[in-house]
């Protein structure tokens, strides 16, 4: 079949469109349906043209990769892939986050639009009457992206022999280095001081700082509370939380709900002093410049040492008012 007689090497990873379309393109998916590799990619097919096996029990070692020089093409998408793995794994942005935008550029302006409060209620309107406009500009500021990643510091020599069930753990640890890192910039592009602090009664957070968060975010709905762990701990507490239907969940799924119905998002960096009340569906936007880029030029000619795995993101808030924080007094 045609994927025993693709040429693999180094220009693959080089391409504009990067080593997955590359390879479908010389290998298209769609020519093996209805036969027994459909399902498998085309990466995944020269994975069984190797005879390479990267999970389970009967896993190979490292070494399996450089049997050839075609197969060894194929160790830095192993590592990305398992790297993104572990980024998935860790997903808290999926929570977040309303959508995100691929650009091929450290340069990205995004675009904003910021209603008042009458431009929110859409009136009737009579006829031959002016129709209210929404203005939608270029933000002032560029959206700032940050490179996040670690280096690989190992010899070939070193890991030849470890199976690369284990060699996977590794990778997707660094994979959630890399997701809790971007969570914390999108945090941290939620608290820009343009969105509304709400100054709470106590110095922790109760049943009627929802209820004002949630009549505050309106027209918005409050689908997601992110806290510390002293929050979260307060909000599990509550009496209004510990409901039968609620607490089945969270004592069977771990996934805590708010009698707000609002998805409850652990961060750390913010402490026990607020919380943030956002609809994940109209705040935040995640602008990404790529996906996890490997140095397959060091990987592929086994210098281990100094190789580095890298994505690059950043994020933009989308509309002011779908974020909301209420800060807590001492």
């Amino acid at each position: 079949m045609a994927f025993d007689n693709i040429r693999l090497d180094k220009g693959l990873y080089s391409s504009s469109k990067g080593f997955t379309a590359s390879l479908e393109a010389a290998d298209p998916s769609e020519n093996y349906i209805g036969t027994e590799l459909e399902g498998l990619d085309a990466y995944q097919r020269q994975l069984k043209r190797f005879d390479i096996k990267v999970s389970g029990a009967g896993s190979d070692s490292v070494s399996k990769f450089f049997q050839t020089s075609d197969s060894a093409v194929l160790f830095p998408e192993y590592v990305s892939r398992a790297v993104q793995q572990g980024i998935e794994e860790t997903d808290l942005l999926s929570k977040i986050i309303a959508t995100t935008t691929e650009v091929d550029s450290l340069d990205y302006r995004s675009v904003e639009s910021v209603p008042s409060e009458d431009e929110k209620e859409l009136a009737a309107v009579g006829e031959g009457a002016f129709i209210p406009e929404t203005t939608i500009r270029a933000k002032d500021k560029l959206t700032r992206l940050y490179k996040r990643g670690r280096m690989l510091v190992a010899s070939y020599e070193a890991i030849k022999f470890q199976k690369l069930d284990l060699f996977t753990v590794t990778l997707k640890q660094i994979g959630s280095y890399i997701a809790r890192s971007q969570f914390a910039d999108a945090i941290e592009a939620l608290d820009d001081g343009t969105s509304e602090v709400i100054t709470a009664s106590g110095d922790t957070v109760t049943y009627n700082d929802l209820i004002n968060l949630w009549a505050k975010l309106s027209p918005y709905n409050m689908t997601t509370v992110i806290a510390g762990v002293p929050s979260i701990s307060a909000l599990l507490n509550m009496t209004e939380f510990k409901d039968s239907v609620a607490g089945q969940n969270f004592h069977g799924t771990g996934r805590m709900i708010t009698p707000l119905g609002s998805e409850i998002v652990k961060c750390n960096e913010l402490g026990g002093d607020k919380i943030i009340a956002l609809d994940k569906n109209a705040a935040l936007e995640k602008v990404c410049a790529g996906g996890v880029v490997t140095e397959y030029d060091k990987l592929i000619d086994r210098q281990l040492e100094r190789a580095t795995v890298t994505t690059i993101a950043g994020f933009s808030k989308i509309f002011p008012d779908a974020c909301k924080f209420v800060e807590f007094g001492e």
